[in-house]
């Protein structure tokens, strides 16, 4: 049906807190969602694709969505989030977007390919590929960050990859 979850998002998601709204952006086929509604977190995941999501339908603690996010009405809603969880997905105009959807205390896990994954498959063009620390330039003005790592993996299959971790302050608005 779906791939395992990612190791640094089942790392990472503890800090959402025993219950909440998670937001899965991008989310496939749902392999995140899925694991994070097994976890007991009521989890929004939203993709552009409904054959993707189809599988999602009628799922316990899961609210399967369609939405094109590059159409320019996306968000449509107002919803604040403890959780956001994007993998594998790059729109640079919604990098700003995301930290005013998380509620205080609400966590932050994004992980996507970056510059030099090109020598290993797609996606290959820059306008899909971090440039070298962008997620730690754009959300440390924004969120703490707890946990940052780029470079090459090796599972589930060589890339080179980009990971953040980041916490919105209990006192932002």
């Amino acid at each position: 049906m779906t791939g395992a979850p990612s190791p640094w998002v089942i790392e990472h998601a503890a800090l959402f807190g025993k219950s909440g709204r998670v937001l899965d952006l991008a989310c496939g086929s749902g392999r995140h969602a899925i694991w994070l509604a097994g976890q007991g977190y009521m989890v929004d995941a939203v993709d552009r694709d409904p054959e993707a999501i189809a599988g999602l339908q009628g799922m316990a603690n899961v609210n399967a969505g369609i939405a094109d996010l590059e159409a320019g009405n996306w968000p449509a809603t107002d919803q604040r989030y403890d959780g956001i969880v994007v993998s594998r997905y790059l729109f640079r105009p919604l990098l700003s977007v995301l930290p005013q959807m998380l509620n205080p205390g609400g966590v932050l896990i994004y992980e996507t390919f970056m510059v030099g994954n090109e020598l290993y498959g797609r996606p290959s063009n820059p306008d899909y590929l971090l440039r070298p620390d962008e997620l730690k330039s754009v959300y440390a003005p924004l969120l703490e960050i707890r946990a940052f790592e780029q470079g090459k993996v090796e599972e589930p299959v060589p890339a080179v990859m980009q990971r953040i971790c980041a916490i919105k302050s209990h006192y932002s608005r």
